[in-house]
């Protein structure tokens, strides 16, 4: 009897695998899309899907808010936004706390000098004979991205291509392993990279640079889209805080435009002309790099550079913004048309966010009764070095200053005997004084601070112990440094409040309200993907958007 009950047993298990075998044989490939696309919107605050939404096209904003879903309750999850860390953190599914881009610029205590983001001193410029522009490189970011783990899972047949005006913007996207990163030179108007990618610029790209485009576009100015009297969500032109493009002595439109000594095309990147060139090069690469031609997904990673000019220079309620973004709807309603067309309207996967959000202008609050000022940095770090020159006599205590931050001079406290706490005793009680300062943090000992929960954590995951300063302040809500229009940078809803829609291949179509972070897009895309999330990753997948 046992041998029958055996045999029935190796029978049952035959069974079982010659199911699993005919399942698996029915199921065959992973289905992944052909190519992925993914758009950071430089300083694209959330409202303005909605604010200017009755004059956006219905190819544009508003086709993937219809068809596509939208995380509408969608923030940063560490205190600095600004765009170097913005990126990384996007494609990372990290925080700067892990993947170490703390800022645009971070000062290295044992080198003694300023760390620019994406700088590497070992790289040459490829395609310009400007020799500073080129010498970048991923290399400080300390983490994989996901565009490294969709080449990594293909065994490095996915082509991966970041693109953007901004070397940080198209350099941190397209990760450690991309085929190629492209950034614009404004001395020469030539499309560049560097020696970390390749030792000459594509044949297409060549030709693309030969077009002259830049000149072509500075010669057109910058007028209207619209009849200037239908920007009625915006405030009056020519406000006494705006950027005067020289020699205009006004901030009203239309703008003559012209170069300057050295930086013949920069003014580009602060009209929609620099989104134009960017939508151009992105379409190029499209077409002459073959993306989603291959077997494998490709993905392609394109960072609109110009909204950040414009909204440092005339501020979140100015007609410039609306004009930028109401063409930016029509650039971003080409490129998907352009995919409809080449790839089929099913077989890519489309996304798009922000690196950070943009306070309104403090003097504009302020002119509707609203709390906002700005902050006298100069001032305040004159009379910070004054007060600890008075308590612990001469010498430079503080190395150097960014993000909001003081480095302190190690060396120089060890030698005196001094303590990190000693000095931030001295330079809270001289700060907390200024109009416009909320708090001073030990960031070495954040675990003491008197912060609530919510922005404790924020500056947490801000915080790397190597790249960090010690000591932070903390702005009040509104308030602001610096003579620019707007800025942002700070730990407030306006700031980290910023879009991400989902659209395409294996997009179910909805919204959430739930709140989702950041760090959640890219583990959303590594689901969808069916590969491994980055290494860095802290965040999680955004469940409700995925059609199974």
């Amino acid at each position: 009897m046992k041998y029958i009950r055996f045999a029935l047993t190796i029978a049952a298990l035959l069974c079982n695998v010659l199911s699993d075998a005919k399942n698996i044989e029915h199921t065959g490939a992973v289905k992944r899309p052909k190519l992925v696309v993914g758009v950071v919107v430089d300083q694209m605050r959330y409202d303005y899907l909605y604010r200017f939404y009755d004059k956006y096209s219905q190819g544009g904003f508003k086709r993937i808010l219809g068809e596509g879903f939208n995380c509408r309750n969608h923030h940063y999850h560490y205190a600095l936004t600004v765009t170097a860390a913005g990126h990384a953190s996007v494609y990372t599914g990290s925080a700067p706390s892990v993947h170490g881009i703390v800022g645009n610029d971070w000062f290295d205590s044992h080198l003694n000098k300023r760390i620019y983001c994406v700088g590497d001193s070992s790289a040459a410029t490829v395609g310009s004979s400007n020799a500073a522009a080129g010498r970048m490189s991923p290399k400080n970011m300390l983490v994989s991205t996901i565009t490294d783990q969709l080449r990594l899972a293909s065994n490095f047949q996915s082509k991966v291509i970041g693109i953007a005006l901004k070397d940080r913007g198209a350099i941190l996207p397209a990760g450690h392993t991309a085929n190629a990163a492209y950034w614009f030179d404004s001395k020469t108007g030539n499309w560049i990279t560097s020696s970390f990618y390749a030792r000459q610029l594509p044949e297409w790209l060549v030709n693309y640079n030969a077009r002259k485009r830049p000149a072509a576009l500075i010669s057109q100015g910058w007028k209207t889209l619209l009849p200037l009297e239908h920007y009625t969500e915006s405030t009056s032109d020519n406000q006494a805080y705006e950027a005067k493009f020289l020699p205009a002595k006004k901030s009203v439109f239309p703008y003559e435009l012209a170069g300057t000594a050295g930086d013949a095309y920069g003014i580009l990147s602060s009209t929609p002309h620099g989104n134009t060139l960017t939508k151009e090069m992105a379409l190029q690469a499209l077409e002459h790099e073959s993306l989603g031609m291959g077997a494998a997904t490709d993905f392609l990673a394109v960072s609109f550079s110009s909204p950040d000019y414009v909204g440092h220079g005339f501020g979140p309620n100015s007609v410039e913004a609306e004009d930028i973004y109401l063409r930016l709807d029509k650039d971003i309603a080409e490129i998907l048309a352009r995919l409809d067309r080449k790839l089929g309207k099913d077989n890519y996967l489309f996304f798009l966010t922000a690196d950070h959000g943009v306070m309104d202008v403090a003097d504009f609050w302020k002119e509707h009764k609203l709390p906002a000022g700005r902050i006298d940095y100069t001032r305040m770090n004159s009379d910070v070095r004054n007060a600890l020159k008075s308590k612990f006599g001469e010498g430079e205590l503080i190395a150097a200053s960014e993000n909001f931050q003081y480095y302190l001079n190690e060396p120089l406290l060890e030698q005196k005997g001094i303590t990190t706490e000693a000095v931030f005793k001295v330079i809270r009680k001289t700060l907390m004084h200024f109009d416009g300062v909320a708090n001073v943090l030990n960031l070495n000992e954040l675990y003491k601070s008197d912060l609530n929960e919510y922005q404790s954590t924020l500056y947490r995951n801000n915080f790397h112990l190597k790249r960090s300063g010690q000591i932070q302040i903390v702005v009040e809500p509104g308030w602001m440094a610096g003579p620019i229009a707007a800025n942002h940078g700070s730990p407030y809803n306006n700031d980290t409040h910023i879009p991400l829609l989902f659209y395409g291949w294996g997009v179910k179509r909805g919204e959430t309200f739930r709140r989702t972070a950041v760090w959640d897009t890219a583990p959303t895309l590594a689901a969808l993907l069916s590969i491994l999330e980055p290494n860095g990753n802290m965040g999680e997948v955004v469940v409700e958007l995925i059609d199974r």
